[in-house]
């Protein structure tokens, strides 16, 4: 794996930040500290980092039930969202929200697959002509359901700043995508004359560089995009239901950008990764502290 790129400290130490975490996340649940569900983005902080620059305060970012990455790279407020994940003084939305369900200045998150999808497409409709756009995260395994196509339909039709962002990790929950995706994403965007735009890198100097211009056409054209990562899923779909072969597995940590930036950079790297191993620890003991949110429905 060839390095990256030199990394500025704001991104390094976010993709860090998000890293440890999701790391905490598992911890937690395996103490019995964390109830319900969670979906860590392990492998795939380096997609809303690189994207997080351009964006604009008047966009709106639609996440999915793997959204921590996506809420922490847009609003830093680790403390806002662990409280909402755990259920504590503090959450983000009172704790009714939980890992999946967030909605906090211009973001919003749902575990339902491609909920999302139609209702940025609305969004963007109204937002056509004044600059700002919707940006949607979905995975591969979205693209089986029909409300995509409903979505890509409309959105083509009207011309909307919409921004789709596919993090194509190869596998839906369980599924490898080679089994439940007939063709491809690029096919099908293009069946709705959307344009589509490929992007095969950890390397986030480049990744931006590279949507740097695809974003500003979204904005001064109005007009879809559709930018697949081809990336990889660390962790497991939610906890610990991974059964993935241990060859795929070995092939998602090779291209971890973790383990590449570590190489390029190893005294920097080290210095920022135990500062930020130390401020989720102490992030983690502050909140898991803190008394049971009160849900004011006033």
């Amino acid at each position: 794996m060839s390095p990256p790129a030199t990394i500025e400290d704001d991104d390094l130490e976010r993709l860090l930040l998000i890293r440890h975490f999701e790391l905490a996340l598992l911890r937690l649940f395996e103490r019995g500290l964390l109830h319900g569900t969670t979906h860590t983005c392990l492998g795939q902080e380096h997609i809303p980092v690189a994207l997080s620059p351009l964006l604009r305060p008047d966009d709106f970012v639609f996440s999915n039930h793997r959204g921590h990455g996506h809420f922490l790279a847009r609003h830093l407020d680790p403390h806002g969202l662990l409280a909402e994940i755990m259920g504590r003084e503090g959450a983000l939305c009172g704790g009714v929200g939980g890992s999946q369900h967030i909605y906090h200045r211009r973001f919003l998150s749902t575990g339902v697959q491609g909920e999302s999808l139609p209702v940025a497409v609305g969004v963007a409709l109204r937002m056509a002509g004044t600059g700002a756009l919707t940006c949607v995260y979905v995975g591969d395994g979205t693209w089986g359901e029909g409300s995509v196509y409903e979505a890509l339909n409309l959105a083509s039709l009207w011309q909307v700043p919409l921004l789709l962002v596919v993090e194509n990790n190869g596998i839906a929950q369980s599924t490898p995508t080679r089994l439940q995706l007939a063709g491809s994403v690029a096919a099908r965007a293009a069946a709705f004359d959307v344009d589509h735009l490929p992007i095969d890198s950890t390397d986030v100097a480049a990744i931006r560089n590279a949507l740097r211009p695809a974003v500003a056409g979204v904005r001064e054209r109005g007009r879809p995009l559709v930018v697949e990562f081809a990336t990889h899923r660390l962790g497991p779909h939610s906890k610990g239901d991974d059964s993935r072969p241990e060859s795929d597995l070995l092939r998602a940590r090779e291209a971890d950008w973790y383990t590449s930036y570590r190489r390029a950079d190893p005294e920097r790297f080290l210095r920022v990764d135990l500062a930020q191993r130390e401020r989720v620890e102490r992030l983690a003991d502050e909140v898991a502290a803190r008394p049971p949110s009160v849900w004011d429905r006033a």
